[in-house]
């Protein structure tokens, strides 16, 4: 008799009966239980399940004294989902719309459909009408090539070294980098590499639609052990971190100050009601050039109460934009 310890768990014991009944062969639960090393009273009961519980066509041929699929089945179906979970992974699905266009959308199609292919035959309800009141929209989605995305990602999976074209805002012409790649953050619709500049000889971030004619240049690398994505944006607003620190103090109106409190902006954010209704959100950044557009994005509604250095910048940029729109 054989022990419980060497016997496989019921799920790989199914799973082996189903391969053999789909392949058309003739289960004998003597000669299975041998193989499995387990008692044929537990195939017995195995096929019992599959029978009953999960719905797959078991039979006994007393005939032939042997089990066999009286139909072909294709797939296992491993997946028991309730209701609201499946209505969850529906959502999820619809969620996959928002990433059209880029690298993973076919992969999260393909994993996507392997995690439903279990619960075909077995839905019933239609959650089209519920599906209707759902939807994802991102401004703004970036643009990435493929063939550079699938090249530094395995880069990074590799640790091996890479050498490409970039092109930074505002030149006119692209310059070769050699960088070791650490990292793959998507952040604001847009897709970065975070690596280490081999000629600069420090961490860099690179937005990846301005890179192109990315190649493994063959050498690898081991990344250091503190690095993490994490402390690297931690003092980042949205991408551009900084060795600076700054609390910024932002107060923003009434008219807005339900908007603001909805969102979570920064893992640092601190907020303050406001006697008058106004509402009062501090940051602790690395950086002040981030903070600065999108404060801009408020208008009228958001006053910087410190630095003063970013006061002084959003000043000359108001200056400008009153000159630009001067009639």
């Amino acid at each position: 008799m054989p022990t419980a310890r060497s016997s496989r768990p019921p799920l790989a014991r199914m799973l082996r009966i189903h391969e053999e009944l789909r392949r058309g062969r003739l289960v004998n639960c003597t000669g299975l239980g041998r193989d499995l090393e387990v008692c044929r009273k537990t195939i017995v009961r195995d096929l019992a399940f599959m029978r009953d519980q999960l719905d797959l066509p078991v039979e006994f041929d007393a005939r032939l004294q042997a089990y066999r699929y009286t139909h072909p089945v294709n797939a296992f179906p491993t997946v028991q989902v309730t209701e609201g979970e499946l209505m969850a992974l529906l959502v999820a699905q619809r969620a996959l719309e928002q990433y059209r266009g880029t690298p993973f959308h076919r992969q999260l199609e393909i994993a996507f459909g392997k995690l439903t292919e279990g619960l075909r035959e077995k839905i019933s309800f239609s959650p089209a009408d519920e599906l209707r009141a759902v939807s994802f929209r991102n401004i703004g989605l970036g643009r990435t090539d493929l063939a550079v995305f699938n090249t530094l990602s395995a880069a990074v999976l590799k640790r091996q070294g890479v050498e490409f074209a970039y092109k930074k805002s505002g030149q006119t012409r692209a310059d070769r980098r050699r960088v070791q790649p650490y990292h793959l953050a998507h952040r604001e619709n847009l897709w970065y590499l975070i690596a280490l500049d081999e000629e600069r000889g420090a961490l860099r971030t690179f937005a990846l639609p301005r890179i192109a004619d990315a190649r493994v240049t063959g050498n690898t690398f081991t990344p250091p052990e503190d690095f993490s994505a994490e402390k690297f944006f931690a003092r980042a607003l949205g991408v551009l971190g900084g060795e600076g620190d700054y609390r910024v103090v932002v107060r923003f109106t009434a008219a807005v100050a339900d908007r603001v409190r909805e969102r979570e902006w920064h893992e640092s954010q601190a907020m303050r009601d406001l006697p008058d209704g106004r509402l009062e959100l501090s940051l602790r950044l690395g950086a002040l050039a981030e903070v600065s557009r999108w404060i801009l994005g408020w208008g009228e509604s958001a006053e910087v109460i410190a630095p003063p250095e970013l006061r002084t910048q959003l000043r000359a940029t108001t200056h400008a934009l009153a000159a630009l729109y001067r009639a």
